[in-house]
C-alpha cells in the first residue's frame, strides 16, 4: 500500500512539473540592465515580459458505457453516465 502511495505521488508531481512547463509561455521583450555603481547608485532596470498562459476547460459529457447488470447473472447493459472532459489550450495558440 505504502509503495502505491509512493507511485501516485511520483506521477502527481511529474504531471504538475509537466503542465508548469507546458502551460506557460513567457517571452522576455526587454534585457535586463544591472544598476551602474559608482560612489552614487543609480537605479537599474527590470526586464519587461509578456507572459501566455494556457486554459483548461473542465466540465462535464454524457458517454455511454457498458456496467455490469446488479442482479446476480453476469449479463451487462449500457446506460449513460457522466464522465469528466477536459480542454486544455497551451499558451501561444
Amino acid at each position: 500500500m505504502k509503495k502505491g502511495t509512493l507511485i501516485v505521488g511520483a506521477i502527481v508531481v511529474l504531471l504538475v512539473a509537466f503542465f508548469a512547463f507546458y502551460m506557460i509561455d513567457v517571452d522576455v521583450t526587454q534585457e535586463a540592465e544591472l544598476p551602474d555603481v559608482d560612489v552614487s547608485v543609480e537605479g537599474g532596470q527590470m526586464p519587461e515580459v509578456d507572459a501566455d498562459v494556457g486554459s483548461i476547460e473542465v466540465g462535464t459529457e454524457t458517454e455511454q458505457v457498458t456496467v455490469p447488470d446488479v442482479d446476480v447473472s453476469v449479463e451487462s447493459e449500457e446506460v449513460d453516465v457522466e464522465v469528466p472532459s477536459i480542454d486544455v489550450q497551451p499558451a501561444g495558440e
